[in-house]
């Protein structure tokens, strides 16, 4: 009994010292995020001062273009993959306007 006591406490412990680190872990994740939130507050805010407002027609692409579909006439309609990024698209989105 006495044996078992003693492993039931070593193992305690270990818990103990892994709830700690998953602890101080968490709290550091958490600074990180904010400050990651932070920092894209302030790019998305100087980003949004910069550019040129969007006519109603390119936002309905823009935002059909962030629910990941292309935009593009080369590929209109279809999901991008991976979300990944379309020169095209964004050329149609945000490039020159005669």
């Amino acid at each position: 009994m006495d044996t078992r006591l003693n492993a039931t406490a070593v193992n305690f412990s270990h818990l103990h010292e892994s709830l700690i680190e998953l602890m101080e872990k968490n709290a550091e994740l958490e600074i990180e995020n904010q400050h990651l939130r932070e920092r894209v507050t302030e790019i998305t805010e100087k980003v949004g001062q910069n550019s040129p407002q969007l006519s109603k027609s390119r936002k309905n692409l823009e935002k059909l273009y962030n629910e990941g579909f292309h935009v593009c006439n080369e590929y209109y309609g279809k999901r991008r993959e991976n979300d990944e990024d379309c020169i095209f698209c964004t050329d149609i989105i945000y490039g020159r306007r005669d």
